[in-house]
């Protein structure tokens, strides 16, 4: 299944990085400031892309503390008639925590451009380093 994938190990316990995926407050300082989520599975969820024009909304489809972050992830108005999904998996490693963020199920997005999003996001996980954001932030509040 294609899916854009990105790693990053921070030098913190998974409960320390958690912390920065448990609420609505913390969420909103590394991945979307306009993010307004109800963190439950079945809770809603929108945000404003970093573009400033591409609204994204769904649903909590998983929530495992200390182990991952799963959301549906609709584009709206992109003429998407199934959304995609983000996992956000927190794995324990030697130096700490490796941080998975991926992308998946653009093939059932239910539009033929589906390769042409799954490029842009390829290019957008790179531009937006939200990842990088998000060690930032840990890091910090370790210090």
């Amino acid at each position: 299944m294609p899916a854009v994938v990105r790693s990053i190990d921070i030098q913190a316990p998974p409960s320390a990085v958690w912390m920065w995926l448990d609420n609505e407050a913390a969420l909103r300082r590394w991945l979307s400031p306009s993010l307004e989520i109800d963190l439950e599975v079945g809770g809603t969820y929108h945000f404003l892309a970093p573009d400033g024009s591409t609204r994204i909304s769904g649903t909590v489809l998983e929530l495992v503390p200390e182990g991952r972050l799963v959301l549906s992830w609709l584009e709206e108005d992109a003429g998407w008639a199934h959304p995609a999904r983000l996992v956000i998996s927190l794995a324990p490693a030697a130096a700490g925590t490796t941080v998975t963020l991926i992308h998946d199920g653009f093939a059932g997005i239910g539009t033929d451009r589906w390769a042409d999003t799954e490029k842009a996001y390829e290019l957008g996980a790179d531009r937006h380093r939200v990842l990088e954001r998000l060690a930032q932030l840990v890091i910090a509040d370790r210090d």
